[in-house]
C-alpha cells in the first residue's frame, strides 16, 4: 500500500531537516575542536621568536587580546572585534643589537614595516591551518557516522562533500565577521611594550663621576641588596645612608670572599621605575637611575640585581594581612593582579636593558627568600595568622616565579636563597622580627646566605647566548 504523498513530503522534508542539523553540529564541533587544537604560529621578529595564536572565545562582541608575558597573561592596549582575538607569547629571546628597539620601538618606521606585519601575517597563517584543521575534523565526524549507519559509499561521498562545504563556509564567514580586522589593528603595533601598554622609558639621564674600571661586581636593587637595617658604615656617602647600604649587604660579603671590588647601588624603596631605570627620591635625596650608574663600571663582569617587592607593595601588603581580618578578598586580589601586571611590563624592560648592557657581563636576578617557613607560632600574636601566611607565601612565590621566568628567556641566572630552618620564629633567624630595625630583612647572617646563593650561582655555566651580534 502506497503512503500518501502529504505524508512522504513531511517525512523527506524532516530527514532533510535533520539532516541539515546534524551537518551544523557537525560544523560547529569540528570548528570548536580546531580553535583548540589549532598551534600557534610561530613568527621571527628581529631576531626574536613569537607565537601567535587566538585567545578562548568570549561572549563580549570586542575586547582585548592577550600577551603572554613571563607566565602572566596581560591584556593588549587594542580592543579587536569579535569573540576570537589574538594571543601572543614571546617564546624566544636574541640578545642582538635589535632587541632594545624590538621592546621599546626606538626605531618606529622600521618596527611598523616588521613586528605589526609580522604579527598580522602570524594571524593569518593561524587560521589558514585552523580552517585546515576543522575541514579534518568534520570528515572524521562525518565518516564515523556514516560508518555508525553503514550508509554506501556514494551517499557517505556526498555526506562528506556536504558537510566539508558546509563547515568551511560557516568557518569562513566567521572568520570575515570576527576575525579580518585583526591584521590591520596588528600592523598598528610598534613594539612590545605598545602592545602591552608599557610607560614610556624614562629620559636618559647623565650620572656625574669618573669611570670605574677596577670594579668587578655591580649590585643593584631594593633594601635586601642595600642591607636596610644593618650597620651603614661610619664614613660613608650621604647617599649610600640614605640608601640605607649596609657594610653587612651581601655585596660587601662577596667582594670579601672574592677579593672583588663591588659597587653596590642598592637602594631601599627602589622600583624598577623609580630607582633602577628612572631617579629615586629618597630622604629628599635625588638617587640617580642604578642602572645608569652601573654603566661607571665599564668592566664589570658581575651584575646581581634585586628587585619587585616594593613594585608589588609587599611591606603594605604585610601591613595589610596584619590588621585584616583576611588578606585574600576580591579587592586586594585584583590591585596585586593590577600590580603583577605593571611589574611584569617593567620587568621586560629592565631585562632588555640588562641584556644590552656593554661587555655583556653576567646577569644574576635573585628570587625572595621565604621569611616565614613553617615554624609560625610567634607569627599568630601579630595576626599573622596559617590563613593569611599562607596567602602571602603564594604571592611571593608568584612574584619569584615571574622574576625567575623572565630571567631565564634572557638567558640570565634567577638563584632563589634558601632560609629553611632559620626563618621567623627559629632560634637563629635570618630575618629581622618585629623589634630590629627593618623588620622582615635579613639579618648579616641572611646577608650571607643571599651571597653564598649567588656565589654557588656563578659557578653554574653560562646559558649559551643564540643570536649575539
Amino acid at each position: 500500500m502506497t503512503q500518501p504523498e502529504p505524508a512522504g513530503r513531511r517525512q523527506r522534508l524532516l530527514r532533510h531537516a535533520a539532516e541539515s542539523v546534524a551537518l551544523l553540529v557537525v560544523a560547529v564541533v569540528a570548528i570548536a575542536v580546531a580553535i583548540r587544537a589549532t598551534p600557534m604560529q610561530t613568527v621571527n621578529v628581529a631576531g626574536q621568536v613569537v607565537t601567535v595564536g587566538t585567545t578562548a572565545p568570549s561572549w563580549s562582541l570586542s575586547g582585548p587580546g592577550e600577551v603572554d608575558l613571563f607566565g602572566q597573561s596581560l591584556p593588549t592596549t587594542l580592543d579587536f572585534p569579535g569573540p576570537l582575538r589574538p594571543r601572543l607569547a614571546l617564546s624566544q629571546i636574541s640578545i642582538n643589537s635589535e632587541l632594545t628597539n624590538f621592546v621599546r620601538g626606538a626605531n618606529a618606521a622600521d618596527a611598523e614595516r616588521t613586528l605589526g606585519s609580522r604579527l598580522a601575517d602570524g594571524w593569518k597563517h593561524y587560521f589558514a591551518w585552523e580552517a585546515a584543521i576543522a575541514g579534518l575534523g568534520a570528515l572524521v565526524l562525518l565518516g564515523a557516522v556514516a560508518g555508525w549507519r553503514r550508509l554506501p559509499p556514494r551517499t557517505t561521498v556526498k555526506l562528506l562533500v556536504a558537510g566539508l562545504l558546509v563547515t568551511e563556509a560557516i568557518n569562513v564567514g566567521a572568520i570575515i565577521i570576527t576575525a579580518s580586522r585583526a591584521p590591520a589593528l596588528l600592523r598598528q603595533v610598534t613594539s612590545l611594550n605598545q602592545l602591552v601598554g608599557s610607560s614610556a622609558p624614562p629620559p636618559r639621564f647623565h650620572v656625574k663621576g669618573r669611570p670605574l674600571p677596577k670594579v668587578q661586581a655591580v649590585v643593584m636593587g631594593d633594601s635586601t641588596a642595600a642591607g636596610e637595617g644593618l650597620p651603614v658604615a661610619i664614613r660613608s656617602s650621604p647617599q649610600t645612608r640614605a640608601c640605607g647600604r649596609s657594610q653587612d649587604s651581601y655585596a660587601e660579603d662577596l667582594a670579601a670572599v672574592n677579593g672583588w671590588r663591588v659597587l653596590n647601588l642598592a637602594c631601599s624603596g627602589a622600583t624598577i621605575t623609580h630607582g633602577l631605570l628612572g631617579p629615586q627620591d629618597r630622604s629628599g635625596k635625588v638617587v640617580p637611575p642604578q642602572l645608569a650608574s652601573a654603566q661607571r663600571a665599564r668592566n664589570a663582569s658581575v651584575i646581581i640585581v634585586n628587585i619587585g617587592a616594593n613594585d608589588l607593595g609587599w611591606a603594605s601588603m604585610v601591613r595589610y594581612c596584619v590588621v585584616a581580618p583576611r588578606c585574600d578578598d576580591k579587592a586586594t586580589t585584583a590591585y596585586f593582579q593590577q600590580q603583577l601586571a605593571s611589574f611584569s611590563k617593567n620587568y621586560l624592560e629592565l631585562l632588555s636593558q640588562l641584556a644590552t648592557l656593554p661587555g655583556h657581563p653576567r646577569v644574576i636576578i635573585n628570587q625572595y627568600y621565604d621569611p616565614f617557613g613553617p615554624e609560625q607560632a610567634c607569627l599568630g600574636g601579630v595576626g599573622l595568622t596559617p590563613p593569611k601566611l599562607a596567602i602571602l607565601t603564594s604571592r611571593l612565590s608568584t612574584l619569584n616565579a615571574v622574576l625567575a621566568k623572565g630571567a631565564t628567556e634572557f638567558r640570565f641566572i634567577s638563584p632563589l636563597p634558601d632560609f629553611t630552618g632559620h626563618q621567623l620564629c627559629t632560634s637563629q633567624p635570618y630575618v629581622q622580627w618585629l623589634g630590629d630595625p627593618a623588620p622582615f630583612h635579613p639579618t648579616a647572617a641572611g646577608q650571607l646566605a643571599i651571597a653564598l646563593t649567588d656565589q654557588a650561582a656563578l659557578r653554574m655555566p653560562v646559558p649559551p647566548a643564540t643570536g649575539l651580534r
